[in-house]
């Protein structure tokens, strides 16, 4: 399929790309062999050949949730930088304080 000189300009406006005429010819020409070689994919018989998103079964390999016991409040923040009370003390993100 070969692509014109207005369809590259098309092409060049929706991709908001400013082209000079050397380089409409350059992107005509490469546009068009990209566009020949998925022409090639189009031949090919696919009957019989059931639609997949990807080529190998996939599998989620997770474990189950277990309900387990959380730590103590004093052991999380033995290392905080900062704590206020039972909490993490951060520098405030929007305004002052």
């Amino acid at each position: 399929m070969k692509l014109s000189r207005e369809e590259v300009l098309h092409i060049a406006r929706l991709a908001r790309l400013g082209l000079d005429e050397a380089e409409v010819d350059k992107f005509r020409e490469q546009l068009s062999e990209l566009l020949e070689s998925f022409a090639v994919l189009q031949r090919v018989d696919t009957t019989g050949i059931t639609p997949t998103a990807h080529s190998i079964a996939l599998e989620n390999v997770v474990r189950s949730d277990q309900v387990a016991a959380s730590l103590p409040p004093d052991q999380i923040l033995a290392n905080a930088p900062q704590k206020e009370g039972d909490f993490f003390r951060v520098r405030p993100v929007l305004g002052d304080r």
